[in-house]
């Protein structure tokens, strides 16, 4: 078995030598025996290691047994050691996590705090070949994505330090031996034997099949989760650079530009969204899944113009027309109206300026759609500057009758999200003059006074 984990570690170009590890111990075989392993070649490689166990308090005196087995085993080979009781049980009721989670939470808080409190650069950890399987199988099953389907890897980034897994190429049997083979008696942990637990149950039930198919499965998961890891890593770096030139990004938003996105290769575009998604979430919810990817594509696909969709953790994704947005937050436009009684400038919300000042010939009233004229005489004062109503309604230059403002925003392939911030010029008994930057209405001012004018520029 050493000779394994020695050729296993060289595969992944790291050594003990010189190292400083904490090691987390429950006193089951798995961590007694990466415990017992490192402690044999400390001195030779001049490792450090430090024991650290924590005591989740579900099984009561057996558990508080088990923490004291795990001391004593330090106390003999003069290993530093360190253990908490958390009160996972209590954890629970304040906050509604599982089981698994809140213990997991705690056990990880603790480890952090030894490692900064013992100067420890490592976290080794006793996760063996079976559990990759297991691990792998379990999220296939649940519908993960991405590198999260290559399961458990041999080494990660942990706060200020790494999380290291030195008996990945290793099955049970071969931990189970090692401690029959240095008398190392392990405790067991009996809610290890309850199938309420997915993964026990996949433990029991697949695993002893595909052991009996081939007893060196956990070999062959190892070599796909390892080579489904540096797959992910390169294409990931190919979609970032691909990603850059397709969207757009603030803190609390992003937006795609759906044709360049489309043209890119599909393992790029599923990747493209998961990189969107982990920039957004600051901690993944456990309910996203692969069909929440794929609910995208749908979306993105659909030859109609817009839709939404609402994700977990109130993030929104939302289509319309050539863009697709992805709002954790998403900005609920609120209206707003103000009144214009002269000349000066009126600051919006959405960030565009409206300016207005008494028209003269110096002044340019050719500016297209960015600009407009009011016959003041004909339409009094003040002026509105306002968001959009429910049945809004203007008459369009050139035309004849009136058209609604839904319409003209769809013509025009406005954003829904921009729809509701966008400006809107009224009269003071409310017909419509102005759509800023879209359309101008039919109000006339050929003939009128100079005098009588007001030139209006809206400035984004």
């Amino acid at each position: 078995m050493e000779k394994k984990v020695e050729r296993f570690l060289a595969s992944h170009g790291f050594s003990l030598h010189g190292k400083s590890l904490a090691v987390g111990v429950s006193g089951g075989p798995d961590s007694l025996a990466l415990l017992h392993y490192l402690w044999t070649v400390s001195q030779k490689s001049k490792l450090r290691i430090v024991a650290i166990h924590v005591d989740h308090m579900f099984r009561g005196k057996e558990s508080y047994e088990e923490a004291l087995f795990v001391r004593d085993f330090c106390q003999k080979r003069n290993i530093p050691f360190e253990m908490q009781q958390a009160n996972v049980p209590e954890y629970i009721e304040q906050t509604g996590k599982s089981s698994q989670l809140a213990a997991r939470e705690l056990r990880y808080s603790f480890f952090e705090q030894m490692m900064k409190k013992h100067r420890l650069s490592y976290l080794a950890l006793g996760h063996h070949g079976d559990d990759q399987v297991e691990t792998i199988l379990m999220r296939l099953t649940r519908g993960s994505s991405g590198r999260a389907r290559a399961g458990i890897p041999f080494i990660r980034a942990f706060e200020a330090g790494f999380i290291i897994r030195p008996f990945l190429n290793l099955s049970k049997q071969d931990l189970e031996s090692y401690c029959e083979r240095h008398q190392l008696e392990p405790r067991r942990d009996s809610s290890n034997e309850k199938e309420t637990y997915s993964r026990n149950r996949f433990r029991k039930i697949v695993l002893p099949f595909l052991k009996k198919e081939n007893p060196l499965v956990h070999e062959h998961f190892q070599r796909f989760s390892e080579e489904m890891e540096t797959d992910d890593a390169y294409l990931t770096e190919l979609t970032s650079l691909k990603m850059n030139k397709v969207m757009e990004k603030t803190k609390e938003e992003v937006i795609i530009t759906i044709g360049a996105f489309l043209e890119m290769p599909m393992p790029l575009q599923r990747r493209g969204i998961k990189l969107i998604l982990n920039y957004l979430y600051e901690e993944q919810p456990s309910s996203l899944s692969a069909v929440h990817i794929d609910s995208i594509f749908s979306m993105i696909r659909n030859p109609h113009p817009s839709g939404s969709l609402d994700f977990p953790s109130g993030l929104k994704v939302i289509r319309s027309y050539g863009k697709c947005s992805f709002q954790l937050r998403p900005i609920d436009s609120q209206p707003y109206e103000y009144k214009l009684y002269g000349p000066g400038s009126i600051q919006l919300p959405e960030g565009g300026v409206i300016i207005a000042d008494y028209y003269s010939n110096q002044v340019d009233e050719q500016q297209g759609i960015v600009s407009f004229l009011v016959n003041i005489e004909e339409t009094g004062l003040p002026l509105i500057i306002r968001t959009r109503r429910a049945g809004d309604r203007m008459t369009l230059k050139g035309m004849v009758g009136s058209k609604k403002l839904k319409e003209i925003f769809i013509n025009e392939k406005i954003p829904i999200s921009e729809r509701d911030k966008w400006p809107i010029i009224t009269d003071n008994v409310g017909n419509i003059l102005w759509l800023p930057g879209l359309k101008k209405s039919s109000h006339a001012t050929e003939g009128v006074e100079v005098g009588k004018l007001m030139y209006l520029h809206y400035k984004q």
